[in-house]
């Protein structure tokens, strides 16, 4: 079974699936694609699915010392506001998630940590993107220089949960990513959800599974 070919999920009925039948590429960004694939539904019918496909992210939750966590203010240009949300970014062509989790965390908040334990996988937007969010956690911080990317411009603040929680309860933290952590973060502290904390190089350390993305179903890509 390939990296993008998935199992239905347990107590997930077989007659739900949809199966690609065609493929066109509706548009091609600077690391974004969109598609538009047409797919066979449960009832015999054919539909369309149009959705963007995403080279995967991963999120980090820092912990501080005194169980302050480390984040970040940017504006969000397709939402016109500044954001507060845990660091994240990206991954590369090839790059590993723990990889990709150490390069964000260093480079947007100039903290290394010590060890580091994998919560769980996010897909953000289900309805139109294949994209998926690592979520990790990070802690024995240790604070040296940050490397910003060329255009990119942030803050970095630190918050206690309660704080975090009443941005929550107020409208002021929106980010579906941030809000996850949040859940995990409480379910952690109070002993419900456990993590396994590793140090980077331990042969033990996560290899989460990526990407998440329906398999073309014409092997080829046809322009719109």
């Amino acid at each position: 079974m390939g990296p993008s070919e998935h199992p239905p999920l347990p107590g997930v009925a077989a007659d739900l699936l949809e199966r690609g039948v065609s493929r066109s590429v509706l548009l091609t960004g600077d690391f974004l694609t969109v598609l538009r694939d047409h797919a066979q539904l449960p009832d015999g019918s054919v539909g369309k699915r149009e959705f963007v496909v995403h080279p995967g992210a991963v999120m980090v939750v820092p912990l501080l010392a005194d169980d302050r966590v480390v984040m970040e203010r940017q504006y969000r240009y397709p939402v016109g506001r500044v954001v507060l949300e845990f660091p994240a970014g990206k991954l590369d062509a090839g790059e590993g998630s723990l990889a990709c989790a150490q390069r964000e965390l260093q480079e947007e908040t100039g903290y290394t940590a010590r060890e580091w334990a994998f919560a769980g996988v996010i897909h953000p937007v289900v309805s139109y993107s294949t994209e998926h969010i690592d979520v990790w956690f990070a802690r024995g911080l240790a604070l040296g220089d940050r490397n910003l990317d060329t255009g990119e411009f942030l803050d970095v603040v630190t918050c206690s949960v309660s704080e975090l929680e009443l941005g929550v309860r107020q409208g002021q933290v929106t980010d579906a990513k941030t809000l996850v952590g949040l859940l995990w973060l409480q379910n952690h502290l109070s002993g419900r959800w456990s993590l396994e904390w590793l140090p980077v190089d331990d042969p033990k350390q996560a290899q989460p599974r990526g990407p998440w993305a329906p398999t073309d179903p014409g092997g080829h890509h046809e322009s719109a």
